[in-house]
């Protein structure tokens, strides 16, 4: 993956959708859109990232939604971020010219991104420049369902049908006849548009070129704070800049992905909305961003997990932005759906499933919250260690795991072990603290649950550690999570026969793996689904423990060339064809790379020591 040099490509499509290959992110900390290689934004949703998408054509290119500005006779076209910002900019090419497309979405002049705060202008800026030749510049604002429109004096007022409280502006620095215009421009000519929403901006003074400067540096002083040094730095780096776009900058929250419903597989109804904050996605970007240097956006996290904890009293698996429950899973019929792959979901029904992974979850981040310099008061307290009290149970009782099955509940291993994970740092906590009250319990309980995860999920035939704590060796990828929780010791010998069975048995092909078989276990949904990413990582980080360095390096190695032109990463990947499945990009799969790049760097410079 290059920042710069990306060659020209066909524009391409299939059923009318482009690959999501082809899509940049551009955010702002509140919300962010997908910029396609065709020069069209075919998703972004106001005010919010959970809000009513403006723009879905992604999930139906007919009624969705999109706006587009591109050079008619389209041929082909490349993206690329400027070096270390979240700023786009997208080629176009036609027969009669190039243009040059810059899109992000506006950062506040002299915004200090490492700030617990807003930074956004709640704009949306687009400025082409024709680069050689002659083009004919369409520009188009077609919000789902359509919208009104009133001239003002610095450009038109929209006003959405579907969100008619949402009260937009668009400018331009040449005339705007409606919501479909077209410019016939030469060499060096422009054509800038700026979107504004939320705060009204029409008595603002027209620059983007002083927006996209202010924008871009207020990235690459945010970028300073950046600390690695080891295998596939570029893409290291970009997988941080994508953190913090689906990072709300304000609630200090992480979105799963700032997309929904993007189908794992094509034709399949593995449709989720994913637009919000799981705290399992939070403990894992706590990991990955404190080790390259990004503390206080992992300080953010760990708040935001404790706060909606505190402010619920339930340990709810995933939580709204602001610490609110997820809205109810409703199914959107007007929608097709990406490639025809319905239904379009919004809102989504795990949010009140048994999960018990999510007791070591929160217990984890505030034992981590406490080592990095923060407090936990005498209220916040007693909910941790009534917490630990629970978890010490509910291992015992079936849930339905880390992967939301919507079948029968089981007892998973991987949850069992994360309750031992809830003990263990209540344990620490309570010892920190000077609590005593609960801590030796918490203790032996924490390790004998540790053995019994090496002991009862063992199956001798099979020579692995099973999906459930009653062994019968079916496997399940989330194992391999265990020794990185530090459930079980990354080279005892049944979590290195365990890594062995998952490399084989749920191998994708050329260092790929399924999450779990879909012959071996029902997960109450028809159709298999693609690789998932993230898994793959926990075998390059499981290989790392396991002294096995080469073996580590080459694959990392692969799974980062799997990476999209821009660097940016789906939740699967089809294994036959390589296309990326899943709502995308998925925070996950660039934790995976940050994760694992800094272990495997570690790890060779150990060994070089």
């Amino acid at each position: 993956m290059h920042e710069s040099g990306q060659p020209f490509r066909p524009i391409s499509k299939r059923e009318g959708y482009p690959p999501l290959e082809d899509l940049g992110l551009i955010g702002d900390g509140t919300t962010a859109a997908l910029v396609g290689l065709d020069g069209s934004i075919g998703w972004m949703c106001l005010p919010r990232f959970d809000a009513e998408p403006l723009f879905c054509g992604l999930l139906d290119h007919a009624r969705g939604g999109h706006f587009t500005l591109a050079p008619e006779d389209l041929v082909e076209a490349r993206q690329r971020y400027e070096p270390d910002t979240g700023v786009l900019t997208t080629e176009l090419r036609s027969p009669t010219g190039l243009v040059r497309v810059t899109d992000a979405l506006a950062l506040r002049s002299g915004a200090d991104l490492t700030d617990d705060a807003p930074a956004d202008r709640s704009e949306l800026v687009r400025s082409a420049v024709v680069l050689h030749g002659n083009v004919r510049l369409r520009a188009e604002l077609e919000p789902r369902g359509g919208a009104r429109t009133q001239a003002l004096f610095s450009g038109l007022e929209v006003r959405p049908s579907r969100q008619p409280g949402l009260r937009l502006h668009l400018r331009s620095n040449r005339p705007l006849t409606g919501l479909h215009n077209t410019y016939d421009l030469r060499q060096g000519d422009r054509l800038d548009l700026v979107l504004s929403w939320g705060r009204f901006h029409r008595h603002h003074r027209f620059d983007t070129d002083t927006m996209l400067r202010g924008t871009a540096d207020a990235w690459r002083r945010w970028m300073k704070n950046f600390e690695y040094a080891g295998p596939e730095e570029a893409l290291v780096r970009r997988a941080a800049i994508t953190l913090k776009l689906c990072d709300d900058w304000a609630n200090g929250s992480l979105v799963a992905a700032p997309t929904s419903s993007l189908p794992a597989p094509i034709g399949g109804i593995r449709n989720w909305d994913y637009r919000y904050a799981w705290i399992r996605d939070a403990a894992f970007a706590v990991f990955a961003l404190r080790r390259i240097g990004f503390r206080g956006e992992a300080d953010a996290f760990l708040g935001w997990v404790l706060d909606a904890f505190e402010y619920s009293r339930r340990p709810r698996i995933m939580y709204d932005l602001q610490g609110s429950p997820v809205p109810d899973e409703v199914e959107d019929g007007e929608l097709e759906g990406y490639r025809r792959s319905a239904p379009v979901r919004w809102g989504n029904g795990a949010t009140d499933q048994r999960q018990h992974d999510v007791y070591g979850e929160i217990l984890d981040c505030a034992d981590q919250w406490l080592l990095s310099g923060g407090e936990i008061q005498p209220a916040l307290w007693a909910g941790l260690a009534e917490l630990a009290d629970t978890a010490e149970q509910a291992w015992r009782r079936p849930d339905q795991g880390i992967w939301e099955v919507r079948s029968e509940a089981g007892v998973f291993t991987y949850s069992a072990g994360l309750c031992q994970v809830a003990l263990d740092r209540a344990a620490r906590i309570g010892e920190r603290l000077g609590l005593p009250q609960g801590v030796a319990r918490w203790r032996a309980s924490a390790d004998h649950l540790r053995r019994l995860v090496l002991e009862q999920s063992w199956d001798e035939d099979a020579q692995t550690l099973s999906a459930h704590l009653d062994g019968g060796g079916t496997l399940d990828a989330s194992l391999l999570a265990l020794p990185l929780r530090q459930v079980v010791p990354v080279d005892h010998p049944r979590m290195v026969a365990t890594t062995r069975a998952i490399a084989e048995r749920l191998s994708a092909g050329d260092g790929l793996l399924y999450r779990y078989s879909h012959e071996e276990t029902s997960d109450g949904l028809p159709g298999d689904e693609g690789a998932f990413v993230l898994c793959s990582f926990w075998l390059v980080d499981n290989l790392i423990g396991q002294g096995r360095i080469e073996e580590a390096d080459a694959l990392y190695a692969s799974l980062c060339a799997r990476a999209g032109p821009l660097g940016l990463m789906s939740e699967q990947i089809n294994p036959s064809t390589g296309e990326f499945m899943g709502n995308f990009p998925q925070a996950f799969s660039h934790i995976g790379i940050i994760a694992s790049g800094v272990n495997l760097a570690r790890a060779k410079a150990g060994a070089q020591g």
